[in-house]
Order: C-alpha cells, then structure tokens, then sequence
C-alpha cells in the first residue's frame, strides 16, 4: 500500500483491500477510519466472519459507495463500457471455440495418422522378424556345411601331408642300392 502524501494519488494506481462482514453484509475500506472493529463491538455476541479482499490489478477500478450519485450519462457509459466488453469477450470466445476445434480436428487426423504409420510400421517389423529368421536359419545351415567343409579340408590336408612324407622317404627311381646291386653298379650304369 502507498503512503499517502499531499497529493491525492490516483484511483486507478492505489491498491485497496475490501473487507466483508457477514453480519452486516457491506464493505468497508481498509483506509476508512471506521474498520470493523467498531462494528464488531456493538454486535459483540454474534459471531462475525470477516473476509478481506486484495485488488491485485492496477487498472481495475473499486467502485466508490460514497458517491451513490449517478447521472444518466454515467450509467450510460457503464453501460456502452459493458456492450462493448461483452462484444470483445464474445468475439475472443469464438475464435478460441474456432481454434479449439481446429485443434480437436488436427488431433483427430494426426492421430489417424499416426495409427496409420504405427500400422505400417508393425506389418515392417513384422516382415522384418521373419526375414531375421530367414536369415538365421540360413547362417546356421552355411556354419554346419562351413564346419563340415573344414573337416574335409583338414583331412585333405593330414593326406597331402602323409604323401609328401611318403614322397621324402622313397628313393629315386635310379638309386638301386639295397636291391642287389653294388654302388659302384648303379653309378655306371
């Protein structure tokens, strides 16, 4: 709350609190001299709920009860002030039902949508899985004939090297010592 100075501030910039009593039902400004205690003393023995209200809006305007004079223009003003405000909340309330709409539509399609890819996207995965399968079957079938294929060169292998030891320890076809003939035989010959 400000402090009051000389200068009066103005209405539209001073922030009130309202307080409500029950018993009495009006308003009182928290300003005023008479708060509610003086009225809480007279009627001391019924029980009083006392409800205060902040302004938290600069430009909101409190209405001043101690000036219960109005002029036709006054009213009439208040009034055009209504109108024109009840135009601008209808037409902001329809362009925000438009909006709402359009969004409830383009939720609506978007999910269509997206039902849809979900759906094209499981029958891939679907396909997928099978192919995987596919696949792996056929890997298990190529390590079986692979393992197999490797026995058969390990045993190629353990042959071709038997045969070179064998090919090592024979003689040459004119080496002839050791099956009756003399060496001083077989290098004239």
């Amino acid at each position: 709350m400000k402090i009051k100075s000389d200068k009066r501030p103005s209405r539209r910039n001073e922030r009130k609190v309202l307080v409500a009593e029950e018993s009495t039902k009006s308003w009182a400004d928290s300003d005023s001299e008479s708060s509610s205690s003086s009225s809480s003393s007279s009627d001391s023995e019924q029980e009083e709920v006392h409800c205060l209200m902040a302004d938290h809006m600069d430009d909101d305007e409190v209405f001043d009860f101690s000036n219960v004079e109005f002029t036709r223009e006054d009213l009439v003003q208040a009034l055009n002030d209504m109108v024109h405000e009840y135009k601008t909340l209808s037409h902001t309330f329809e362009e925000i039902k438009a909006e709402n709409s359009s969004l409830k539509n383009s939720s609506v399609e978007s999910s269509s949508d997206e039902l849809e890819d979900t759906d094209s996207l499981k029958n891939e995965l679907s396909k997928l899985r099978i192919e995987n399968e596919l696949l792996r079957s056929e890997s298990s079938e190529l390590k079986a004939e692979v393992e197999k294929l490797t026995k058969e060169m390990s045993s190629w292998t353990q042959s071709a090297r038997a045969f070179h030891k064998l090919q090592e320890i024979q003689k040459s076809a004119h080496d002839r010592t050791g099956l009756g003939f003399s060496n001083s035989e077989s290098s004239e010959g």
